[in-house]
């Protein structure tokens, strides 16, 4: 079969090829004229700082600059996201769906444009949205893709065709969107509820720039939980989990009960008359506590679930130069011998659940996935930010490890991926995460720390940090700095000490944190 062979949908029953987006056509966003670019501007309310800080290790030489331009955004993007940003932030969350629902259905039922593969869990979930995105687009079919957090700018957050999608684009949307959203504000506000939040009000933005793509098919990457995540006002076919662990609890409950039986919500049905009546569940492999309640879930729903493990997984993997090779059991197939350009069991495991979600959406016994077409879409598949090497000479890898499930992974993938034979650790935290379950795993492939602060109001202070670390390293083996730039600057200074060419530094803690890293050192682009 071709890349151009049109592909069963048994979900949806059509040709793959030639799918027609569900529900009313969503409006036109009106054409605007380009307008000049203007002097750059931070797309981050806290770019200034690293700027602030860049400057002072770098000189004046405007040519230095240690922010990129492609880091960066217009005036034009800076006031879209300085109006998000007005908002209610990400971690003041609302439980609630009929407000995003509102909004897509006023703008024409926008959440209903295309099939819908979601992805809900607590760790390796944007990985995981990559893959299927990477081979969806392989198997022919036009893929939007929404993820969250972003690490330089907010339109990285949403994809057509695999590509970020244009500052263009992204404020014309919104521009066509606002005046929706200023409505439905103002219902909300006479009803004596919140203001859509900034993560509703993007999702909703992700929804009408599908639409008007249009795309067919949309992979979401749930935001937090599953139930009420404003992502849940689309039905999906496919509803994926990725290993659940402990995060959020404030939200989502203390337990991994409560925490499953909440992510476990993307099995609802939120739209009547529904396009996706008989969802899939596709299953990671879990906690046995998380299994046992997102067993309870699909039987309660009579939803069809198939677990990893059962049903599909990793039959093996190998190492191999910028990646490893895999061999992944699928729902209708085997596939040896894939590329995957990313390193860690983790990824491995990712990638099985990936193939099992797309076998879901478009294959069946008796027309599995072209292996083709899989090995194509792993192939091309990227994830900034996780066991992503920026440097070499000395080797500086980042990961976005936040919490102790995370870590661990990390810990695990630099002890099997890379000869270190000796590894500092940079480390900034939030301050509502769990330092002590993160520091346990980084004290496993560490010899050294140096602790910093993150450049935000949620930063786990630096001195604070230090004193936890000190708990976990011998006192002289833990280095206190104010911020990620001397924080580099003094694990540059260990390593090269150490005169071995397998020395290397590990920056962790926070997406924020890797995202620092990356403009400090100039790889402020994602790909």
């Amino acid at each position: 079969m071709s890349e151009h062979d049109p592909v069963h949908d048994p979900a949806h029953g059509t040709e793959a090829e030639g799918i027609e987006p569900a529900g009313p056509e969503a409006p036109q966003l009106p054409d605007f004229e380009d307008n000049p670019l203007v002097p750059l501007v931070p797309d981050d309310p806290d770019a200034a700082e690293v700027d602030a800080i860049v400057a002072a290790s770098q000189g004046d030489d405007e040519t230095d600059a240690a922010v990129p331009a492609e880091a960066r955004g217009t005036s034009e993007l800076a006031r879209v996201y300085s109006a998000l940003l007005s908002r209610q932030g990400e971690t003041q969350v609302e439980r609630r769906l009929d407000a995003t629902e509102r909004a897509c259905q006023l703008l024409g039922d926008v959440h209903m444009s295309a099939p819908v593969v979601m992805l809900t869990g607590t760790n390796g979930k944007s990985s995981t949205v990559r893959m299927v995105d990477r081979i969806l687009s392989a198997a022919g079919l036009r893929v939007g893709r929404f993820t969250s957090p972003h690490l330089h700018r907010v339109t990285e957050r949403i994809a057509v065709d695999g590509e970020e999608v244009s500052e263009r684009v992204f404020v014309d949307a919104y521009d066509a969107t606002a005046p929706i959203l200023e409505m439905v504000d103002a219902e909300l506000v006479a009803a004596g509820r919140p203001k859509l939040t900034f993560f509703e009000a993007l999702t909703v933005l992700a929804f009408a720039i599908f639409a008007e793509a249009p795309v067919d098919v949309m992979v979401i990457e749930v935001g937090m939980g599953g139930e009420w995540d404003s992502t849940n006002v689309a039905d999906a076919a496919v509803c994926g989990f990725a290993p659940i662990g402990y995060d959020h609890q404030a939200y989502l409950g203390d337990t991994l009960t409560e925490i499953a039986v909440t992510k476990a919500g993307i099995l609802n049905r939120s739209i009547d008359p529904t396009p996706a009546p008989d969802p899939v569940a596709v299953i990671a492999a879990q906690d046995e506590e998380a299994a046992e309640a997102l067993a309870a879930q699909t039987a309660e729903r009579d939803v069809p679930a198939v677990w990893a493990g059962q049903n599909f997984g990793l039959r093996g993997r190998e190492r191999a130069v910028d990646g490893q090779l895999i061999d992944v059991q699928g729902l209708y197939a085997g596939y040896p011998d894939l590329f995957l350009p990313l390193h860690g069991e983790h990824q491995a495991d990712n990638a099985a659940l990936a193939i099992a979600m797309c076998e879901a959406f478009l294959a069946d016994a008796d027309k599995p996935l072209n292996g083709e077409i899989v090995a194509e879409g792993l192939s091309q598949v990227t994830s900034p930010g996780r066991a992503e090497i920026l440097r070499t000479e000395p080797t500086i890898l980042v990961d976005g490890a936040h919490n102790p499930a995370a870590a661990q992974v990390l810990a695990d993938t630099i002890g099997e991926a890379f000869d270190f034979e000796f590894v500092v650790a940079v480390v900034a935290m939030f301050a509502d995460k769990d330092p002590h379950g993160v520091l346990e795993y980084v004290h496993r492939f560490a010899d050294r720390i140096v602790v910093s602060e993150a450049l935000s109001p949620r930063a786990l202070e630096h001195g604070a940090l230090a004193a936890a670390a000190a708990e976990w390293f011998d006192p002289e083996d833990v280095t206190d700095t104010p911020d990620l730039n001397a924080a580099l600057m003094a694990a540059i200074d260990l390593v090269n000490s150490q005169d071995s060419p397998h020395a290397g530094i590990v920056v962790t803690g926070s997406l924020l944190t890797v995202a620092e890293a990356r403009t400090l050192l100039g790889k402020g682009g994602i790909q």
